[in-house]
């Protein structure tokens, strides 16, 4: 292999092209890895691990226990895991999209959370490096398994990343909001943008809302009727290219990713959804008070949130400079192309200019 270009085989819930978060996520990985460090890439889900266990150098998994079960217990992967890796000649690299679920005791994610955490923790333990989202979920991680090589990177845009200039920041019409993501996440956060929308200050207060991503959904489109003195340009399956532009003329962002307000805010770095607004300088608002967002101490602005009783928003005067520093930060966490070199790096592969005599 040493005079051939070297090859991954990803492991995904489903095969990537279907407007599928993780399937996105996948899609860009392999187009970055195979520009930059000329590693091509299969696809293959949990039914076809045994055919693809000779056709492969490497191998990154996509773990997200609920996208190979329905009830978040994947056992039927482990034991493929585990034969694809005493085959396996290369590295094996786990992306941990998530690790496992909590909930009240009447809800079964609360009976299952045992199983669940033995599942990641098998994984982690046949994966030379794991790659998780936030500081949050590697403390979930060392409590499972004390001695894991992993590392942080949030999960980045699905929709583009542009380069911006400070011009783009201070252009910006401070009315314009977004509201991004998958069918359900949109949903969600509609419902609680139209209890919170008559308390945001006339200085931000939205008179153009775009809704962009998840399938065309009735129940969405209901919610953006009479939505007063706002004017709501919904596009569903939006290209990522589209979703760009638009993006990049938003000053905020609406997001109610988590059906729990206890949850660290950190965590919210799973999300494409955030990436999304993060690499286009949108201000995130959320529909709760949070915990500081922070990577090795770098700590991103915010969160801001509006709720029925407080609000924090940035000051007028600093709307532009917020949004600059929200796109700086992205990029020095959280691109697509610092992710594809930490997993290069951990497949020990090097950049094509690395490798020049």
């Amino acid at each position: 292999m040493a005079d051939s270009a070297p090859n991954v085989l990803q492991i995904v819930p489903k095969i990537p092209g279907d407007h599928d978060g993780v399937g996105d996520y996948a899609l860009r990985l392999a187009s970055i890895l195979l520009a930059d460090f000329g590693i091509t890439t299969s696809f293959a889900v949990t039914s076809e691990l045994e055919s693809s266990k000779k056709n492969h150098e490497h191998v990154i998994l996509h773990y997200v226990n609920y996208g190979y079960q329905k009830r978040g217990v994947p056992f039927g992967l482990l034991s493929s895991l585990r034969n694809l890796r005493r085959n396996s000649r290369g590295r094996f690299v786990t992306v941990l999209h998530e690790l496992y679920a909590s909930g009240p005791v009447w809800r079964s994610a609360f009976w299952l959370q045992p199983f669940q955490r033995h599942i990641a923790r098998s994984v982690a333990q046949i994966s030379d490096v794991c790659l998780v989202s936030s500081e949050t979920m590697l403390n979930q991680l060392r409590a499972l398994l004390p001695n894991v090589c992993a590392e942080v990177h949030p999960v980045f845009s699905n929709f583009g990343e542009p380069s911006l200039s400070s011009d783009q920041f201070s252009n910006r019409d401070p009315h314009r909001w977004v509201i991004c993501g998958g069918t359900a996440l949109i949903e969600r956060s509609l419902r609680s943008f139209r209890a919170i929308l008559n308390r945001i200050s006339e200085f931000f207060s939205p008179r153009e809302l775009f809704v962009l991503g998840g399938s065309d959904n009735p129940a969405t489109r209901s919610l953006l009727v009479d939505l007063a003195n706002v004017r709501v340009d919904y596009r569903p399956q939006i290209d990522a290219g589209e979703a760009s532009q638009v993006l990049s003329t938003c000053s905020f962002g609406w997001l109610d990713y988590f059906r729990r307000s206890d949850v660290p805010s950190d965590v919210i770095l799973k999300s494409s959804a955030f990436g999304a607004m993060c690499a286009h300088g949108v201000i995130t608002v959320f529909p709760y008070r949070g915990s500081p967002i922070a990577i090795v101490g770098d700590v991103l602005p915010g969160p801001y949130f509006i709720n029925a009783r407080f609000i924090e928003l940035p000051p007028v005067s600093d709307r532009e400079k917020v949004a600059s520093q929200i796109y700086h930060w992205y990029q020095r966490h959280t691109s697509s192309k610092n992710r594809a070199r930490t997993i290069a790096r951990a497949l020990g592969i090097a950049a094509a200019e690395d490798r020049m005599p």
